[in-house]
């Protein structure tokens, strides 16, 4: 019987760098039980997956054995409540069927699949606000600063100490050596029992074991005031870390602190404010003006502009009637609104986003791992390189010993591998965090690599490269007014919940037209609607069936079958005997799709469309982006393409809902989801747009390729600041002081790098 696998997650304090991340990660790894172990010094978390036999009291303890402070991370709710999304419609017209009509709707097409997150744990409400104030605690500063912080008092203490062997040294010279070993000890006492810990638990080759080898090597080659000055300076640059690190956390656990801590609830026996991490699904809030809304629901009264900045990156607020969704931390800007809750605070928006922003700082990218099996190697063959260039010399010619053991103890202190084995965590977690705060979601180092490389582009159409819903085109009269056509047919379609219904009342309520009221209302199976306004009878429906009652002209006919070329749906409106005109209405395309498009071929990515829909409707469309069609395709269709376009060398990112285009997604070299808020389809792409721009795709080919060249330059930084402080140790222009400051220096120049990435232009 297969032995079921368990997942615990657990928040991690203290750690500043890759090989914080690596100590712990050896440790609880050989422990008994743990089948795997995911820790990100970036994220600040460790997740562990055990057998369900394993001591996680062991765990924990182990892991403040090695010096870093652990609390574990709330479980999330195993069974939340599914988004309140389906749409039916009440009845069918005849010219409802066109190219686009009821092929399926953008818009709660993968509720059943938003909610299910896997077994992951996680914290949200009122706990991931704890996390979001915590986050800036991982900085060294704390709640009350950063000389609050362990690591902060020790730098100090380490700094005062120093400070008065300097002092005991001008006045009391005779004594003033013993000062500063006693001043060394302050700062090295504990760096020493780190190493001894790591040792123990695994890692025998840990920077404080370097750190601790060339303190107590100076010492004995009577550079003890060096030695003591080392020792503070490596804790102000572990100290500086922390800070760098803090700020690329902060970032996205930032985005816990959105959601309000109360909310206004209505009850029956009126308004009553409960903790907003309360709330379930079904109840109704209400957002004041200036409040931001404290869960993801839908509109069931009023009408405001939404600023939706906080959770997508747009910068433009959204105007949010009854029926629109609403996500938690958007700030409602000018009228009541009653939001029915559709999402647990477990499983809204922002939850959903940080969690997917933590697992994926915890997966490795490709080169993460590279770095990662060379850093094994590194530090053994630094020692023996210190090693010997201490001992060669004097052995094999004659050298002074003093000199070349304080060289070589200053090669260690060269060699401590942090600036290297963090220079590619900390540009995917600033990139993963930039792209979260403007909506670009991506799982993991590997995805965020892979989307530099891509080649080509298939994107799905309805939904994607299209809003999603039919709009009004076309009005056109017969010897009546468009206004007046608009009129009589949206007073048919008063009440119906059919797209092209919508799409009509949309046009007339933004063209100021009221709908008249109609006698005799009823819908023809098949056909279309019909109704009596002033004693006129009147039918809306396909050309076909309208052709029945009142055959078009051909001029009438030539221009519908213009609209039809158009891949445009129409439909003919007859009054009385006679045709009274045209209503045309396409699946219109995206506001900026063929910006984006022309973005990607930018890039040097080619892009085709991929759709379900005929031919027709197909070619307009892409006709109107300047984009390949590839028409008429069912599911296994879209996934054969994909299939051959990586046969030919492509290099394939598949664009779609991330349901109906499921088997094309899974083929895909990386699958991105499009959709908005809990539509999103985070489960079945490596990537999601969160507000379903398609110049977001080319956003996100972008941040990739930025973060590649930001991690090779932080490798460039780090190897190459260590191989001339090598030369000019080895030539005697360097000692220890500028060997801690090499080190120091190239890891807060690496991530503060990195974090330039936090600032990706929008």
């Amino acid at each position: 019987m297969a032995t079921s696998i368990e997942q615990a997650r657990y928040r991690v304090d203290g750690m500043d760098c890759g090989s914080c991340a690596a100590k712990i990660d050896t440790a609880v790894r050989r422990m008994a039980g743990v089948e795997d172990v995911s820790v990100s010094a970036t994220a600040g978390t460790m997740t562990v997956h055990h057998n369900g036999e394993s001591d996680l009291a062991a765990i924990e303890a182990k892991v403040r054995w090695l010096g870093y402070k652990v609390s574990p991370l709330a479980a999330k709710n195993p069974n939340p409540a599914p988004a309140d999304g389906g749409c039916g419609h009440d009845h069918d017209h005849g010219h409802h069927h066109g190219d686009d009509g009821g092929r399926r709707s953008v818009h709660g097409h993968d509720r059943a699949h938003a909610h299910d997150h896997g077994d992951g744990d996680h914290e949200h409400g009122a706990q991931g606000r704890e996390k979001a104030n915590g986050l800036q605690g991982h900085d060294g500063r704390g709640a009350g600063g950063w000389w609050r912080s362990p690591k902060g008092r020790l730098t100090l203490a380490s700094g005062a100490a120093l400070a008065l062997a300097y002092l005991i040294g001008l006045l009391a010279p005779a004594t003033g050596r013993y000062a500063f070993v006693a001043a060394m000890l302050v700062g090295l006492v504990p760096i020493a029992r780190r190493a001894f810990m790591a040792a123990l638990s695994g890692t025998p080759f840990s920077i404080e074991t370097l750190m601790t080898i060339a303190a107590l090597g100076a010492t004995v080659v009577g550079a003890g005031e060096e030695a003591a000055t080392v020792v503070f300076l490596f804790l102000v640059g572990e100290l500086l870390e922390g800070v760098a690190a803090g700020r690329a956390r902060a970032n996205i656990g930032a985005l816990s602190a959105l959601v309000p801590k109360t909310a206004l609830v209505e009850r029956a026996a009126g308004v009553e404010e409960v903790a907003a991490e309360s709330l379930v699904p079904g109840e109704i809030v209400l957002a004041r003006p200036g409040d931001r809304i404290p869960a993801d629901g839908n509109v069931v009264s009023g009408e405001s502009a939404v600023d939706e900045a906080p959770v997508t990156g747009e910068s433009v607020p959204k105007r949010k009637s009854v029926g629109d969704a609403v996500f938690a931390g958007t700030i409602n800007a000018d009228a009541v609104l009653r939001v029915r809750v559709t999402a647990s605070a477990a499983d809204n928006t922002i939850a959903r986003v940080v969690r997917l922003v933590e697992e994926a700082q915890e997966s490795k990218a490709p080169t993460e791992r590279i770095i990662d099996r060379f850093a094994r190697w590194y530090t053994p063959a630094v020692l023996v390189v210190g090693a010997l260039v201490a001992i060669a010399p004097p052995l094999f010619a004659g050298a002074a010993w003093d000199e070349w053991i304080y060289k070589g103890l200053a090669i260690l202190l060269i060699g401590c591998p942090c600036a290297l084995v963090i220079s590619t965590p900390a540009a995917i977690a600033a990139a993963l965090s930039a792209g979260a705060r403007r909506g670009l979601l991506m799982k993991g180092g590997a995805v965020l690599e892979g989307l530099g490389k891509i080649t080509a582009a298939a994107f799905d159409k309805t939904g994607t490269l299209t809003q999603g819903r039919p709009e009004v085109t076309d009005v056109i009269g017969f010897g009546r007014s468009e206004r007046e056509v608009l009129a009589l047919a949206a007073g048919l379609e008063t009440g119906s919940s059919h797209p092209f219904a919508v799409a009509i009342l949309a046009r007339a309520k933004a063209d100021g037209i009221a709908p008249p009221a109609l006698d005799g209302g009823a819908a023809i199976g098949g056909k279309g609607v019909s109704g009596r306004s002033g004693g006129e009878d009147l039918f809306l429906g396909s050309a076909a069936a309208a052709n029945e009652r009142a055959p078009l002209t051909s001029g009438q006919r030539a221009q519908a079958d213009a609209l039809h070329d158009e891949g445009k749906t129409v439909s003919v409106l007859i009054a009385g005997s006679g045709v009274a005109g045209l209503i045309a209405m396409r699946d219109e395309p995206r506001a900026d799709a063929k910006a984006g498009i022309e973005e990607l071929s930018a890039l040097g990515v080619a892009s085709l469309m991929l759709t379900g829909d005929n031919e027709r409707t197909a070619a307009a469309i892409a006709r109107d982006l300047g984009i390949e069609p590839r028409a008429g395709l069912l599911p296994q269709d879209k996934q054969r393409i994909v299939r051959e376009l990586q046969g030919n060398g492509s290099v394939v990112a598949k664009i779609g809902d991330g349901i109906n285009d499921a088997p094309a997604l899974a083929a895909a070299n990386i699958g991105i989801a499009m959709g908005g808020g809990t539509d999103v389809a985070l489960e079945t792409a490596d990537a999601a747009v969160l507000h379903g721009r398609v110049a977001d795709v080319a956003k996100m080919v972008a941040l990739s390729r930025r973060t590649m060249a930001n991690i090779r330059q932080n490798i460039s930084i780090a190897l190459g600041l260590k191989a001339v402080f090598l030369v000019t140790t080895i030539a005697g222009i360097t000692g220890l002081w500028p060997a801690i400051l090499a080190d120091t220096g190239a890891t807060v120049l690496v991530t503060m790098n990195a974090l330039r990435l936090l600032q990706a232009p929008r």
